[in-house]
């Protein structure tokens, strides 16, 4: 299993930006095989950064089979999106469950304003219909995204996030090896300026959603 600590330019000096190794057959639900860096020192789970990311340009396929253009039904929209994949034993469901979690702590206006955007980075095996159910056990109102792979692994990387295309491990589990880490983007600049990397918690999302979505610094 491989690990690998990546650096975006905007983040130079920053924080250490990680790819994990996802893995599991369809249905199984085997022990965890990620290996992860994991980031030391700092207390707050937000890095804020100084030169915050662009929107990708990713128009992609949302669990209904319809387009949906990133950039333009995110404008002027508190946004997080995440890469992962539906089969992942470990990080993809936890993550997406912290941040459902931490949601449903947010008055019914704040839960309306906050988009939540799930990009699988498994387009083969995560077709629209099955990552719809998938989602909808998390948060219905979650925004699925597949599509071609090339365009996922291109959107993902002007966000500083690797993503390599799943293959087989010794064991011949699939697996996918991808950055964990979560952007949000603000409602006022639509530049992704917070990152959050797979050990923040429900508190911690809990803490800094109300700030996000009003395009503060958490």
């Amino acid at each position: 299993m491989r690990k690998k600590t990546l650096v975006a330019a905007a983040l130079l000096a920053v924080v250490p930006l990680t790819l994990t190794a996802c893995g599991g057959d369809d249905g199984d639900s085997g022990s965890p095989v990620s290996v992860v860096s994991e980031e030391t020192g700092g207390q707050k789970a937000a890095t804020v950064l100084d030169k915050p990311f662009e929107k990708p340009d990713l128009v992609l396929t949302d669990t209904q089979g319809k387009p949906y253009d990133f950039r333009e039904r995110t404008a002027g929209r508190p946004t997080l999106i995440y890469f992962g994949y539906m089969h992942c034993p470990d990080v993809c469901p936890l993550t997406m469950n912290n941040i459902a979690v931490a949601k449903k702590q947010l008055p019914k206006e704040q839960q309306d304003q906050l988009l939540i955007v799930f990009v699988t980075t498994d387009p083969e095996r995560d077709t629209p219909a099955e990552l719809g159910k998938w989602l909808k056990g998390i948060d219905s109102q979650v925004v699925g995204l597949t599509g071609d792979f090339a365009t996922i692994q291109a959107g993902a990387r002007t966000l500083g996030i690797s993503i390599d295309p799943p293959r087989k491990d010794d064991n011949g589990k699939t697996v996918s090896d991808h950055g964990t880490q979560v952007i949000a983007f603000s409602p006022k600049t639509d530049g992704g300026y917070v990152l959050y990397g797979e050990d923040a918690t429900v508190e911690d999302y809990a803490q800094d959603l109300p700030r996000i979505i009003k395009g503060e610094n958490p």
